[in-house]
């Protein structure tokens, strides 16, 4: 009868637990890994974007959605509106009247 025998019950060797989780932790690693360096190339790209941007900014050029916008530097409306119109009457003036007659040798 197989309830009454002495012999020792067979056990099967099963792999250990460490050997079981070493994939697992070492998937984990390299994750952790890839993520610190992905985590310092953006705060790398971020960085030298703002910088950027301040560079830019400090000659009057912006970075906008719709595009690059560039500022013109010390120049007020009125001057430069006074300008244009003083090379405009000086144009017609030039053209009103007769040309001076072109002297010949």
């Amino acid at each position: 009868m197989v309830w009454k025998s002495k012999s020792a019950p067979q056990i099967e060797a099963k792999a250990s637990t460490f050997s079981q989780i070493l994939p697992l932790l070492i998937l984990l690693v390299f994750v952790g890994g890839a993520g610190f360096v992905g985590y310092q190339i953006y705060l790398s790209v971020t960085k030298i974007r703002d910088n950027v941007d301040k560079r830019m900014a400090k000659k009057n050029v912006v970075f906008t959605k719709d595009g690059l916008k560039v500022g013109v530097k010390h120049v007020e409306q009125e001057s430069y509106v006074d300008a244009t119109q003083n090379w405009v009457v000086k144009a017609w003036n030039m053209g009103s009247h007769n040309p001076p007659p072109v002297k010949r040798r």
